[in-house]
């Protein structure tokens, strides 16, 4: 059951989200707006997921993609409607805070508290 849930959210090993950062990813945070401009990671763009079909020609299929929410709920549907839609390298960050944390860790990205993203 363990297994199932991991798989479900990203896979059974967590990505090294700062090599995959190295290596070009695109953050795709799947939140509403207001949630959003409440607070980000440095760098991502804001894809509603309701929206998130109406804008795949925004990201590029080959570079891999590192989606976020608020929980990990949002960015594994999001993960699931991407490799539905043929993008081959997408990867469940969940949280964003989490997320941003993680990155941090190795020095890569900020994260913005209740500022408009640029």
């Amino acid at each position: 059951m363990f297994n199932f849930i991991r798989k479900l959210f990203g896979g059974s090993n967590s990505p090294d989200f700062s090599k995959l950062l190295e290596d070009g990813a695109q953050i795709v945070d799947v939140r509403r707006k207001e949630e959003y401009i409440a607070g980000n990671i440095q760098g991502s763009i804001n894809i509603p997921l309701d929206a998130l079909y109406a804008h795949l020609s925004q990201l590029d299929k080959i570079q891999p993609i590192i989606t976020c929410c608020s929980s990990g709920m949002r960015s594994a549907s999001a993960r699931s409607l991407l490799k539905g839609c043929g993008f081959r390298n997408v990867y469940n960050g969940g949280g964003w805070r989490s997320l941003a944390n993680k990155i941090a860790q190795s020095g890569e990205i900020g994260h913005k508290h209740g500022q408009k993203p640029s």
